[in-house]
């Protein structure tokens, strides 16, 4: 082990989170492996908005992950950086010829979404993995993802389904796959079903064809039967607009301007379903964890089942079910018995005597009334008729001339317009 692969152990005993994966040696890329590396990123102290909005720390009370596997079949993951030193196994690079491990990372695009879903705590940094006590397993498939022009570089079907099948193989629990395409290869397809039939879940990007293209089709391996298809929200929990729609999306996950590790050290702003699919991995490792007799189709359900609503409603093409939750997923007690049925609400019998007796106070009311009415208006007629009569005997009935009203006061009326303060020099009447 380096003496960063010690240290970060030390780090992870420190803060009560078990060594998984522990790397034999530093993950120095092979010689000639990547002929423009991205460079490192800053440390980012600051916490991240999905961390603060999916609250970890509550979490990590029930589970960490420890003892789950997750394969990121991606651009492989650079096991030396800080977060990760001591939890990435070697893997495999089915990328270059030759046999080489797949703990490296030219572009960091798998180093992102490897720290998504279990960087460690660090002193200092606000940022860490949704299952920092799972283990990452790197499956290299792909070095860079755009070409020099900014076009998606094409990844050979044949070389996803080995890094699948290698992974199932190699004890993954959860398998990490943050690509996609329009094309149904029927190798792709029969590796995500014999990962399937070892009891692996499988998570996918939707994609983020969207905004080029109003009705992009499928995306797979997302749609796929089994496989938890993942859409991107920002941190407004809205949609973003490149996140595909579809029913193959299953749920959403903070997927715009998130923190993810970069290689060698250091942290990036990442955009994309691809970095909205490890969220739903890290939480099916805190689920596997905690629930361990769970087969991938349970743990699947309780992630579907506990998901937080989101704007576009109940199974939305947008939405899915809504957007994960790990803490709920991980410790809500779920019932798979059916709701109990309410009891049918019946008529009770009608009450014929009580009818009738209700209907003979009804009129014996409106009688009482009427009556009272009657002797009320003859008391008020006798009042009147004995304040007037003796006053215009007195006046021989003869009409009283009324004393004349005052004169009315000159009233000032203001102007049109009241200032509080002189008028400008230019409306002043000179």
């Amino acid at each position: 082990m380096s003496r960063r692969s010690a240290i970060a152990a030390a780090v992870l005993v420190a803060v009560g989170l078990p060594l998984v994966g522990v790397a034999p040696a530093p993950a120095a890329p092979p010689e000639g492996a990547c002929r423009d590396p991205l460079p490192a990123g800053s440390p980012v102290p600051d916490q991240p908005w999905a961390q603060k909005s999916l609250s970890l720390k509550r979490t990590w009370q029930h589970s960490t992950g420890a003892g789950v596997t997750v394969a990121v079949v991606d651009s492989g993951v650079d096991a030396d950086h800080p977060q990760l030193q001591g939890k990435v196994f070697p893997g495999r690079d089915f990328f270059l010829v030759g046999e080489h491990p797949g703990n490296f990372d030219c572009q960091s695009h798998g180093t992102a979404v490897a720290s998504i879903i279990a960087a460690a705590p660090a002193n200092g940094i606000g940022f860490s993995g949704i299952a920092p006590g799972a283990g990452i397993l790197p499956v290299r498939v792909v070095d860079k993802e755009v070409n020099d022009d900014g076009e998606p570089i094409a990844i050979d079907p044949n070389t996803v389904a080995l890094g699948i099948r290698y992974a199932a193989d190699q004890g993954a629990k959860v398998i990490n796959l943050s690509l996609s395409g329009y094309g149904d290869f029927a190798v792709i397809r029969d590796a995500v079903a014999y990962a399937q039939s070892l009891d692996v879940l499988l998570v996918a990007a939707v994609g983020n064809r969207q905004g080029k293209n109003k009705n992009p089709g499928p995306s797979f391996p997302a749609a796929y039967e089994g496989v938890l298809g993942v859409g991107s929200i920002d941190m407004a929990g809205q949609r973003s607009s490149g996140s595909q729609i579809g029913d193959y999306v299953d749920l959403v996950a903070p997927g715009e301007g998130v923190l993810g590790a970069t290689r060698v050290a250091g942290h990036n702003y990442w955009t994309g379903t691809s970095f909205a699919a490890p969220f739903v991995s890290g939480t099916a490792a805190l689920v596997r964890s905690a629930w361990p007799t769970l087969t991938a189709p349970e743990v699947a359900a309780r992630i579907l089942a506990t998901a937080s609503p989101a704007r576009g409603g109940k199974q939305s093409l947008e939405y899915g079910v809504g957007v994960v939750d790990p803490y709920r997923a991980v410790t809500e007690q779920l019932s798979i018995k059916d709701p109990s049925l309410m009891p049918l609400v019946t008529d009770p019998p009608v009450d014929v005597d009580g009818m009738r007796n209700l209907a003979w106070w009804d009129r014996m009311g409106a009688g009482a009334k009427l009556s009272a009415g009657m002797v009320v208006l003859a008391i008020a007629v006798t009042a009147i008729l004995a304040f007037a009569l003796p006053r215009g005997k007195r006046r021989r009935w003869l009409a009283r001339r009324r004393a004349p009203l005052p004169a009315a006061p000159i009233r000032q009326e203001p102007p049109d317009q009241i200032f509080l303060f002189p008028p400008p020099p230019v409306e002043q009447i000179r």
